[in-house]
């Protein structure tokens, strides 16, 4: 499985101003699966149909984790049964599997199933390193496109 991202990765070395797509391992998710939600506090806004997770927000969804300072859920019309979409805000953390990704902010279109990463994005993959400006994963797929500069660090002899 890392091998590809390995291939990848070497590639966007050698190309590091062009977006780069590259699989992006485990960081997938089962974007069928309830969305769960956990939080300090929530505010709830009925007039724009969208609620305001703060404090120590963890959201998780399959085998999927996100936590951040702030998260805004924005929902689907016709009431609270469906969420468009989620923005975290603040120490943006995302995990599955041994996939893990940093950022200042993250958008994630839960009907699309992909996350959009901004902001100093970190991804890492066992000992394997990726840094760029923007970051989208598909998150049935598991591929990643990476834009902006394009930093990665790869550990010899890793598979």
């Amino acid at each position: 499985m890392l091998r590809p991202l390995l291939i990848a990765l070497t590639l966007m070395a050698a190309h590091p101003a062009l977006a780069q797509t590259t699989a992006f391992g485990g960081m997938r998710a089962d974007v069928s699966a309830p969305v769960e939600v956990a939080a300090d506090n929530l505010s709830v806004d009925q007039a724009d149909g969208s609620a305001l997770f703060s404090g120590n927000v963890v959201i998780g969804q399959g085998e999927m984790r996100l936590s951040a300072d702030e998260v805004t859920v924005d929902y689907a019309e016709g009431g609270q049964e469906r969420i468009r979409s989620l923005t975290a805000i603040g120490n943006v953390t995302l995990v599955s599997g041994e996939d893990a990704a940093e950022a200042g902010q993250a958008v994630y279109d839960v009907a699309g199933g992909s996350v959009v990463l901004t902001g100093d994005v970190l991804l890492t993959q066992g000992g394997n390193v990726l840094q760029g400006d923007r970051v989208t994963v598909d998150l049935a797929t598991g591929s990643a496109q990476v834009q902006g500069r394009v930093r990665s660090v790869l550990q010899p002899g890793t598979e």
